[in-house]
């Protein structure tokens, strides 16, 4: 099924393949990340593009959750994703794979990173909309300083929002987080990205460009890098949270306290703090996040026996980096 959230296509694998077996859904990630050949098969050209993401849904061990799924990304397989969550939940709704309960339903899933509870509001057989609770993010470094190759000096933030950001502050940078500055913005972020890598967490595998906040109950713009440098179309459910979670972590959010988040396309998704909680003894927050799924299609993909890309190619005009993913 074809489906995209705040315009970052999502794609959901329903039929037609055998996952491997595992007591976890993370098990099962594992076992598709080290093959990899399903992933390539789905995003490479000429089946995907670098602006698509696929889930696979997976059976789940869990008697506490109807589904489990695993994210593929251009780069990596992500143990979660809002965006990607949101696409899920509305094609399982909508596709009667799971039961639609109006005015709302609750279902919970097992993503790599855990549990993930979602409800979502239905009406005439359609999912409106869809909040997650995330798992537990946090904060792992402030203001910290990185040497990035052709800006200088530049403060990041590191946190864990189900992926691991730097953020970054999108003024200092000279951005004003336009559409017109999407290649610009992907220039940036990763050369953020290698930086804050290499000299402050070697988890950081996404940068987000983040306007100045506008405070609780404000829409706060943001832009997101996605390796191998491509901007999120929507505003990033991980991002979101962990952007909350940086902002508890210096005081200016606290449990019950939500804002909104909105992409360079103007797409939005809401989040608030659920929570207060503890990671491994360090202060974190249980993040929810809500926006809207669409379904824009179904496909059915082959793979010809003659056909001389498989697991199809990379070229580096739309693919920064070309063949090496």
């Amino acid at each position: 099924m074809n489906c995209h959230a705040g315009g970052e296509v999502g794609n959901v694998v329903v039929a037609g393949y055998d996952a491997p077996s595992g007591e976890t859904v993370r098990e099962v990630m594992e076992k598709l990340r080290a093959d990899d050949s399903l992933r390539r098969f789905l995003l490479r050209e000429p089946r995907g593009s670098v602006a698509t993401h696929a889930n696979l849904i997976v059976p789940t061990n869990r008697e506490d959750c109807a589904y489990g799924y695993v994210i593929m990304e251009p780069t990596e397989y992500p143990p979660m994703s809002g965006s990607n969550t949101i696409c899920v939940t509305t094609v399982l709704l909508e596709t009667g794979m799971v039961d639609m309960h109006e005015p709302e339903t609750v279902v919970r899933l097992e993503a790599p990173a855990g549990v993930v509870e979602v409800r979502a509001a239905c009406r005439d057989g359609r999912c409106e909309s869809v909040e997650l609770t995330n798992v537990p993010c946090f904060a792992e470094h402030l203001d910290a300083t990185i040497d990035v190759t052709g800006l200088g000096s530049v403060a990041v933030d590191v946190a864990y929002g189900g992926m691991w950001y730097a953020i970054a502050d999108a003024g200092a940078l000279g951005f004003t987080l336009t559409p017109d500055e999407a290649r610009d913005l992907c220039d940036v972020g990763e050369r953020i990205r290698v930086a804050a890598k290499e000299q402050v967490d070697e988890r950081v595998s996404i940068v987000q460009i983040a306007e100045p906040w506008q405070g609780v109950g404000a829409v706060s713009k943001n832009a997101v890098v996605i390796a191998p440098g491509r901007l999120d179309r929507s505003a990033t459910g991980t991002g979101l949270s962990a952007r909350m979670a940086a902002l508890h972590a210096r005081g200016r959010m606290r449990a019950g306290d939500a804002m909104t988040h909105a992409s360079v396309i103007g797409s939005t998704f809401d989040g608030r703090i659920v929570a207060d909680t503890t990671v491994d003894g360090k202060p974190a927050i249980v993040p929810a996040i809500r926006g809207s799924g669409y379904v824009t299609g179904t496909s059915e993909l082959y793979m010809d026996a003659d056909d001389p890309f498989p697991q199809g190619y990379l070229v580096a005009d739309t693919w920064p980096g070309g063949d090496t993913q």
